[in-house]
């Protein structure tokens, strides 16, 4: 077996940087101009250990333990049960693994929940209609704020209700290349949609928090169930390899890419 010098460890470590992150800043960058969630007069009667259980499930769609872009989303009806509610699908960043540019968590949620719901031979056979009508009584759970992008689309999908763990601004603390306009921005301007969503950030972001700091951090610990390797965090495992997105209904477990 030959082994890699060096210099060429280095540049596989930067390659997967450049990858996971798209671009490393040396200082934050914070944008004053964002909105403080505090501002937002947002209240809801869901208990925040439920809200803090399907936090939880977002991070379980990522499939594995320490991937390099843990974008994680469930999407949830609150509506169908007095309980914790029903999980309908989940979704993560599928850029690496489909070479689209635009999966993003939610975007891969949104469109795994449209198939499931509207599949003749599944639980719901919504009509596309319906499924359009049914987003109004789901809530979107995403480990990380959303990109303006994919708040966008939670705003024109009309959800229930959008929560987020770890905010935009400690993503750019931690070198992840962000636009620097807020999802309480993005729902400040989208007053001439039809809808409205409630938005609730912060949500375990103790637990989301350390998914994001490691990549650019080579002393910062793993996420539990990864070690280090070569500087790199890999899952402790064998063989859980790349994470392949699913496409989950409630029950289901994740897939893997090996």
């Amino acid at each position: 077996m030959q082994l890699l010098s060096i210099g060429q460890i280095v540049l596989i470590y930067s390659g997967l940087l450049r990858l996971c992150l798209g671009h490393n800043h040396s200082q934050p960058r914070v944008d004053q101009a964002q909105t403080p969630i505090s501002k937002l007069a947002f209240t809801s009667e869901i208990p925040l250990s439920t809200r803090v259980y399907w936090m939880r499930q977002a991070i379980l769609a990522l499939g594995h333990p320490c991937p390099c872009a843990p974008f994680g989303t469930a999407i949830v009806n609150h509506t169908a049960n007095s309980g914790l509610g029903e999980l309908i699908c989940t979704g993560a960043n599928s850029k690496g693994l489909t070479g689209n540019p635009i999966l993003h968590g939610e975007i891969a949620a949104i469109n795994n929940c449209t198939q499931i719901l509207t599949d003749p031979s599944g639980p719901y056979k919504l009509s596309p209609q319906q499924a359009l009508a049914a987003f109004a009584d789901l809530s979107l759970y995403t480990n990380a704020e959303s990109c303006p992008m994919c708040a966008s689309a939670v705003r024109f999908a009309g959800f229930r209700e959008y929560v987020y763990g770890t905010s935009i601004d400690t993503l750019i603390g931690y070198g992840w290349e962000q636009i620097q306009i807020s999802s309480a921005e993005v729902f400040h301007r989208s007053t001439g949609l039809p809808s409205s969503s409630m938005l609730i950030g912060d949500v375990l972001a103790n637990e989301t928090d350390p998914l994001f700091a490691w990549q650019s951090e080579p002393d910062y610990q793993c996420p539990r169930g990864c070690s280090r390797v070569e500087g790199w965090c890999e899952a402790d495992v064998v063989g859980v390899g790349l994470y392949q997105a699913p496409m989950l209904a409630h029950g289901e477990g994740p897939g893997y890419l090996v």
